[in-house]
């Protein structure tokens, strides 16, 4: 026999997203709030200049093929169809002088918008 008979090892992929300290905390507060017994849900929406934006809501349970992000004692949920548009992908917890919320960095993105509203891959 010849040729290359070495199996070869499957390269591993980053975390589909992880969480910031600030952005746990967010969530538990959320979750042992107003949020109580519900999950957060990220998904990938058309809109904007560029075409995607993050969209954000909270379920009362998982959609079929959802995926669960789980950091610590907190899980999260992410559509299936936004998998390949986030994977790497970091969630924050920003607070400004006139705005608060969940930012994200996501190393699939090539470009936003001017305004910051949407992005694309």
């Amino acid at each position: 026999m010849s040729g290359n008979t070495a199996k070869r090892t499957a390269r591993a992929l980053p975390p589909l997203m992880t969480l910031t300290e600030r952005a746990q905390k967010r969530l538990r507060q959320l979750y042992e709030g107003a949020e109580r017994g519900k999950l957060l849900r990220i998904s990938i929406g058309t809109r904007g200049c560029s075409g995607h934006s993050y969209e954000m809501g909270f379920v009362e349970s998982p959609h079929p093929g959802d995926e669960r992000v789980e950091q610590g004692d907190l899980t999260l949920l992410v559509d299936a169809k936004a998998t390949l548009f986030l994977i790497g992908t970091e969630m924050d917890y920003e607070t400004k002088e006139l705005e608060s919320g969940f930012t994200f960095t996501n190393p699939n993105e090539k470009g936003r918008c001017g305004c910051g509203e949407s992005f694309h891959v």
